[in-house]
């Protein structure tokens, strides 16, 4: 709350966060923090252009809530398959880190989206792994 109230990332505007699991809490509370911008008179699009939120949940109701709650440019596909949860549900058959598959599952990003959560934010937020990858192909 307190980095998006703050002048921030005014004065360091190439810091980025990337907060793990979905952002935890942050979907849950996102009107929260639409009203915190909108008193600012600020667009929370604007406020968020520095914070970014991994996909690392553990089913699909979390990744769904993420994806309607939080803009796909803010957005990085993560998985810890298979490292955190080594079990696998009963339900699916696939193992409950496996991210991969809760996109699968719901099937709700259009190709532009898409692209984004799975390449293009990661190669804008880490500009050296882009430049690495560059050089490869």
């Amino acid at each position: 709350m307190q980095m998006l109230t703050s002048d921030l990332f005014d004065r360091f505007p190439t810091l980025r966060f990337v907060i793990p699991h979905g952002g935890g809490a942050i979907p849950y509370h996102w009107g929260r923090y639409r009203g915190i911008a909108q008193d600012m008179g600020r667009d929370i699009d604007e406020l968020l252009s520095n914070v970014f939120f991994d996909t690392c949940v553990y089913h699909s109701n979390g990744l769904e809530m993420l994806l309607k709650t939080i803009p796909s440019k803010n957005i990085l596909f993560a998985s810890e398959m298979l490292g955190a949860v080594r079990g696998v549900n009963p339900d699916t058959g696939h193992y409950y880190d496996d991210t991969k598959y809760y996109f699968d599952e719901l099937d709700m990003l259009d190709p532009k989206d898409a692209q984004l959560i799975f390449e293009d934010n990661v190669r804008a937020i880490y500009p050296r792994l882009n430049a690495h990858l560059d050089a490869l192909t």
